[in-house]
């Protein structure tokens, strides 16, 4: 309570992390969540909500009838059942949430998070499953991955993310290691100049501190332990030809940098490459769609799977692609994501403004916002058009 109260995240997630206290636990006469939700004046209360629903909140303790007395058994009660009791206490709080928060409920309510949480629950991947509350949309990518992860294997683990621009592929990969908690390697292929410089090269990630090793130094440091090579923009070097020194390590799980040294084991990393190599066909795919904007089911996405290995294939050549477990592609999001995401922009760029905002004009703000969305540009286009609004206001 003291932590969900003094309003600091990092003392939240610290809390949760360590089991001094369960995302369930009651607060006063109320769930966590509830407590949270209720508690306006926050000013990071969108942020703990979803560390708390990451670290297993049950939404249907939102519901009235949800504290029973001890020992009965709590009813699963939707989110919208809620907001149709108007005798919950909940019901008006719930009614004035902004789209982004809501939408991080209904996403911990959806029984396809149930399941493919439950695909790595078991393994070492678990942590894995808090990363759908830091990535708004991308819920088949997510089953997708969870589904390659589960299954055991003794090839190397190589997923290529594929499709347009500001759909989340580099904040996916970006979260892979941070969230199992692993080193994490992140190559800028655009700066390859020969077959030899990915070795030599630097972790180049803006978010991490810099690099004191080379990628072949960080593969002897963590020989034979779990870690995470992240290839961003792999279809952008010089030449694809370059790309060949990777063929043994993603089949055999081990390489020699240089002639005559020994081979190292790399058979234990997660390698990662970014690119947009089909993004044309992801749209493509999208129009053809009976529900263009409709969230795309199980079957539609492993058709959209199906098309864009071929293209990659084409671009990168099959000899490295066979050596790929999965490509997956990110697809272009729905009307309720493109909400999500320009209410979380606009408490990120200007909190404090915000604060002092209605509920209806917070959500005119960002309904407005989804005029000026270009598919191409995904999220970063809805940033933009956020922040124009807001020096507009001033």
């Amino acid at each position: 309570m003291f932590a969900l109260a003094s309003d600091n995240p990092a003392e939240v997630r610290r809390v949760l992390e360590s089991g001094e206290a369960g995302p369930n636990d009651a607060v006063g006469p109320q769930s966590a969540l509830a407590f949270t939700l209720a508690s306006t004046q926050l000013t990071h209360r969108t942020e703990m909500v979803k560390l708390l629903l990451a670290y297993g909140a049950d939404p249907s303790a939102l519901a009235e009838h949800a504290r029973a007395r001890p020992g009965s058994r709590m009813s699963r009660a939707s989110l919208e059942s809620v907001l149709r009791d108007e005798s919950n206490p909940m019901s008006s709080i719930l009614e004035d949430m902004d789209p982004a928060t809501r939408y991080w409920l209904a996403r911990a309510e959806a029984p396809q998070t149930r399941r493919t949480s439950a695909l790595i629950h078991r393994s070492f991947f678990r942590p894995l499953a808090r990363v759908r509350y830091d990535l708004i949309g991308q819920d088949r990518v997510l089953e997708q991955l969870f589904r390659v992860l589960s299954m055991p294997s003794m090839a190397p683990i190589v997923v290529l993310l594929c499709g347009p621009s500001g759909h989340g592929k580099s904040l996916l990969a970006r979260k892979f290691g941070s969230l199992l908690d692993v080193p994490t390697h992140t190559v800028n292929m655009t700066t390859l100049r020969s077959t030899h410089d990915i070795w030599r090269s630097y972790s180049m990630n803006p978010y991490e501190a810099p690099s004191t090793c080379t990628l072949g130094e960080f593969l002897i440091e963590q020989e034979g332990k779990r870690c995470v090579v992240v290839l961003d923009e792999i279809e952008k070097v010089e030449d694809e030809k370059m790309l060949s020194s990777l063929l043994m390590p993603w089949e055999l799980g081990r390489c020699s940098f240089e002639a005559g040294h020994r081979h190292v084991d790399v058979s234990q990393v997660v390698w990662l490459a970014t690119s947009n190599i089909g993004h044309d066909l992801v749209f493509e795919h999208q129009r053809e769609r009976q529900v263009p904007e409709a969230p795309l089911s199980r079957e539609e996405y492993v058709d959209l799977m199906g098309l864009l290995r071929p293209r990659v294939s084409e671009r990168l050549g099959p000899s490295l692609l066979s050596r790929v477990t999965t490509v997956l592609p990110f697809a272009p999001f729905t009307k309720e994501e493109k909400l999500a995401i320009a209410a979380e922009a606009l408490y990120a760029l200007a909190a404090d403004v915000v604060r002092t905002m209605t509920p209806a004009t917070i959500d005119s703000m960002v309904r407005k916002s989804l005029d000026a969305y270009l598919p191409a540009e995904g999220a970063r286009s809805l940033y933009r058009a956020v922040s124009t609004q807001l020096l507009d206001a001033v």
